[in-house]
């Protein structure tokens, strides 16, 4: 739901890497994202085609469900600002796959001819979206030191991915400076590889009808999954609505049922309590109080972004210190 742009990169590629491994093997070739004929012969088509769809099922499979994770970022940003961003991270990965393979034939005397082929630059460019932006939540923790959050098995997905091929490191550094520099407020990428809006109306007006879904109506009093792993995942879908929405109720019965995790209560008053007679009897002195922290701007259009109002982001980053999961986390309580 409200992320068309997501589906169909799940669903077309994928189902076009399946066909080319079972039925269409003799087409294969016309995939393959061979560097040294884009260098050499000019081949600039093999670009489009050698960076946009796997020839290694395992990379397909870890390839899609990054994408069915990331459609957060479709949801909260809309889908122009998104397929800008994945618009930019291919260009630049393509050029810093280039760079890459040049520094390591120059340093290590090591020659790439091919690069895995896929999707790849653009997923990983999306971990730097995901890291910064993405509020960690724990959900619980193994052997009493190691905590599991929300985030924890996107990082393990992109870790096997990671992990597929032998060169696929080089697509995956160069997808992570791609999205660092698109996502940087210096280098103002994100103004020059866009989409045009006339662009993203034809495609909303074309494609946006096959791929989008009806939002779901009784997704609520859908009852728990049948396994660990599908409970785990509803959860994750949950959280993921409730921080769009900004439906803060339900989000803070679970946490006050969850045993070993932090009390913010004890730590923070409620924000609507502040201000009252209890809350300034038992404040501290003055002369005891350090300085206030200066406020982020940027961190609190992010959490005006997840639908709190600016006083309610002020009064949670002050109390925290200006930690953003902090405040999120403490938002999402009260």
């Amino acid at each position: 739901d409200k992320a068309p742009l997501s589906k169909s990169l799940l669903l077309v590629p994928s189902a076009i890497s399946i066909l080319l491994t079972l039925l269409f093997q003799h087409y294969q070739k016309f995939f393959v994202y061979n560097l040294q004929a884009v260098k050499e012969d000019f081949q600039v088509w093999r670009l489009v085609c050698g960076r946009t769809i796997c020839l290694d099922l395992k990379d397909t499979f870890c390839s899609s469900l990054l994408i069915y994770n990331f459609r957060v970022f479709e949801r909260r940003y809309g889908s122009r600002k998104f397929s800008s961003f994945l618009l930019g991270a291919w260009m630049l990965s393509a050029l810093f796959d280039l760079l890459l393979v040049e520094i390591t034939q120059y340093i290590f005397g090591i020659t790439i001819n091919s690069l895995p082929s896929g999707f790849l630059g653009p997923v990983f460019a999306l971990f730097v979206p995901f890291y910064s932006s993405i509020p960690r939540v724990q959900v619980t923790q193994v052997l009493g030191h190691f905590s599991i959050t929300n985030k924890s098995l996107v990082y393990i997905l992109g870790l096997q991915l990671l992990t597929s091929g032998s060169d696929i490191w080089i697509l995956a550094l160069s997808g992570l400076i791609s999205g660092i520099c698109y996502n940087s407020s210096i280098l103002k990428v994100h103004r020059i590889l866009c989409v045009p809006r006339w662009v993203a109306k034809i495609f909303s007006w074309t494609l946006e009808p096959v791929f989008s879904s009806a939002e779901p109506m009784n997704e609520v009093r859908v009852g728990m999954g049948a396994t660990v792993d599908i409970q785990r995942q509803q959860r994750m879908e949950l959280l993921d609505r409730q921080i769009m929405m900004s439906q803060v109720a339900q989000m803070r019965r679970q946490r006050q049922q969850q045993g070993g995790m932090i009390n913010w209560n004890r730590l923070f008053p409620p924000l609507r309590h502040r201000h009252n007679a209890n809350y300034q009897d038992h404040r501290p002195s003055e002369q005891g109080i350090p300085p206030p922290t200066e406020i982020s701007e940027e961190q609190v259009a992010r959490l005006m972004e997840m639908g709190f109002s600016r006083g309610d982001a002020l009064e949670a980053l002050r109390a925290s210190n200006n930690d953003l999961n902090v405040a999120t986390n403490f938002l999402l309580q009260h």
